[in-house]
């Protein structure tokens, strides 16, 4: 059965974006030739999961090609139905009837690029099997929290730890069953 990874940066207090779905934070640990494992991580998937303000915000800043470049189906969740681009697909039902189809299906991993509805959806739900979280050192004090409350508990193995030159340390972990 495929897995559902989340691959994701936060600041040391929490924060996957400032106020207003400012990301500039990223900035910090930015590095020329530097990716913090996204490519060979981006490797072992076909499908990304991903809200629409992630999205939206994606599309502004970096481009349509980040996640459409033809070998992988993208599902941006939404509460507005939209025409498919290409192999982007908006969807407006369950997500948790979505991912269950997903992983029961032969292919690659399953990413989720975000954001914290979707994050926080899928773990009421108990989907997400691993984490990959990088934490970049800065306290934002203010905004969007990568994890929300109401969600139930859930216990973790530590795969790796990783720390890099620019502060950034990643952290990896799977989900116990």
């Amino acid at each position: 059965m495929r897995k559902l990874s989340l691959f994701i940066a936060t600041s040391l207090d929490g924060y996957i974006a400032k106020p207003n779905d400012d990301l500039s934070f990223l900035n910090l640990v930015e590095k020329e030739g530097e990716d913090y494992g996204y490519a060979d991580f981006t490797s072992t998937i076909d499908t990304i999961l991903i809200g629409r303000k992630t999205y939206d915000w994606v599309q502004r800043e970096i481009g349509t090609s980040h996640y459409d470049n033809g070998e992988r189906d993208v599902y941006v969740l939404t509460r507005t139905e939209r025409p498919s681009i290409g192999r982007i697909k908006f969807y407006t039902g369950d997500l948790r009837e979505l991912v269950q189809k997903l992983k029961s299906k032969n292919g690659k991993d399953i990413y989720c690029d975000g954001g914290a509805e979707v994050i926080n959806e899928l773990l009421k739900s108990d989907l997400i099997d691993e984490f990959i979280i990088s934490i970049v050192p800065v306290l934002l004090g203010n905004g969007t929290r990568l994890f929300k409350d109401g969600r139930p508990e859930q216990t973790l193995e530590l795969v790796t730890a990783k720390t890099f030159d620019t502060g950034l340390t990643q952290l990896h972990y799977k989900r116990k069953k």
